[in-house]
């Protein structure tokens, strides 16, 4: 027989647990975790976006990674310098919305029921959503005006001279007279029934078809809404468009446009646009 000595059996026990516990793995993912750091402070990637992309670049280094929900948790805990909440920009910003009763409102055109249901399944390259992005609340102010793709997700941002039917309706008609694929990028648009895009059906007559979503109902062109709201992380509301430089807007558009999504499986809009502008042209 043995005989049992309480205190050793105890502190065998603990280094027992110790030994069976999960191994750490925030030590041996450094080439990583300056990746993460880099491309969040830097290129305002999300925590998710930095994942999905870091795996299509380096399929090679799976174990040196962590997945997305470990990696939330090591910014909560504070254990990448630099990198807190503060730094994530959707996580902050999301909120409960209050719902409000509106009054009736016509529909300027053709209604979004009618809209073919490759376009509602994005199966189908050349649908865009167009909405305007105001600064400052002001009469005259320049507006931009903003059209995504549905499928790639690829943006466009111009900076036209007022939240007006002329302002937008010259806009699109000097789109439509500059691009000889216009036609076959622009098959269709749809919009919201704001007075600017009153006569949006008349600059695309017999060039694409125009829909109108249901009044005050902005999700229904979802797409342009989120991306929207990509472009308010760099020109909050309150700010004057006119002393925001053409140079700025491009900048912000390849922003938008070269930040991997996992929806395109961490590739870009830019490079899911120039993939379809191949078969095209």
């Amino acid at each position: 027989t043995h005989d049992y000595y309480a205190e050793t059996g105890q502190l065998l026990y603990e280094r027992h647990r110790c030994a069976c516990q999960a191994k750490g793995k925030f030590l041996k993912v450094e080439p990583f975790i300056q990746y993460v750091t880099k491309h969040i402070l830097e290129d305002k990637w999300s925590p998710d976006a930095v994942v999905g992309r870091f795996k299509k670049e380096a399929e090679h280094q799976q174990d040196a990674m962590v997945c997305t929900k470990t990696l939330y948790r090591y910014i909560d805990e504070g254990l990448i310098a630099n990198l807190n909440n503060m730094n994530l920009w959707l996580k902050l910003r999301r909120k409960t919305k209050t719902k409000h009763s509106r009054e009736r409102k016509r529909i300027l055109g053709q209604s979004i029921e009618l809209r073919p249901q490759e376009v509602n399944e994005r199966t189908t390259f050349g649908h865009w959503e167009i909405d305007t992005v105001i600064g400052k609340k002001t009469k005259g102010e320049p507006v931009l005006l903003t059209l995504t793709e549905r499928l790639t997700r690829y943006m466009l941002v111009l900076k036209i001279k007022a939240k007006d039917e002329v302002s937008v309706k010259e806009a699109i008609q000097s789109m439509t007279q500059s691009n000889p694929y216009f036609a076959k990028l622009f098959k269709s648009v749809t919009s919201d029934n704001g007075s600017e895009f009153a006569s949006l059906s008349d600059a695309l007559h017999n060039i694409s078809d125009v829909y109108f979503t249901h009044p005050y109902s902005s999700w229904e062109r979802g797409t342009n809404e989120r991306h929207n709201g990509l472009i308010r992380r760099f020109i909050p509301k309150g700010t004057y468009i006119r002393d925001v430089a053409l140079t700025t807007i491009t900048r912000i558009q390849d922003w938008c446009n070269q930040l991997p999504r996992k929806i395109l499986d961490y590739k870009t809009p830019q490079e899911c646009f120039s993939d379809e502008l191949l078969k095209i042209t």
